[in-house]
């Protein structure tokens, strides 16, 4: 047996691959967002054309929390809002980072390097909470 005659039998038994099967896995996903947009556009259409539309003064003035708007439209905030945010956002990644620690933590071997490691983090965080309080941000008032 030559080598192209065992060349051409090890290729037909590998099967081959066609570029209509390749594209026929895009054109189910691509039939899929189409019919997703129909979906949303159907749902759309059918609330405008169901809807009563009956405008009355009332129903054209800003609402905001059951409260009837007074003065301009402009309001200052306090920056204190802010702080908060950040305060938020500061012990949200703490959390987030309390999840590995404690998954490395139960492995053999990191539990003192580790315990040490977590306590530094969460002393540091501590000093910027403290710090915080004291410069009054925590209070409401």
């Amino acid at each position: 047996m030559s080598r192209y005659e065992a060349r051409e039998k090890a290729d037909v038994s590998q099967p081959t691959v066609l570029a209509s099967d390749y594209f026929q896995s895009y054109s189910v996903v691509g039939l899929l967002a189409v019919v997703g947009v129909v979906f949303v556009a159907v749902a759309f259409t059918a609330g405008r054309l169901l809807r009563p539309v009956v405008p009355t003064p009332e129903k054209l003035l800003t609402y905001e929390c059951g409260v009837d708007p007074v003065g301009e439209g402009w309001a200052h905030t306090q920056v204190r809002y802010y702080v908060y945010a950040f305060l938020y956002v500061i012990f949200a990644v703490d959390s987030i980072f309390l999840f590995p620690w404690a998954t490395v933590f139960a492995a053999p071997g990191y539990g003192a390097t580790t315990l040490v490691e977590m306590f530094v983090f969460l002393g540091f965080l501590a000093v910027g909470l403290l710090y915080a309080w004291k410069k009054g941000v925590l209070e409401w008032t």
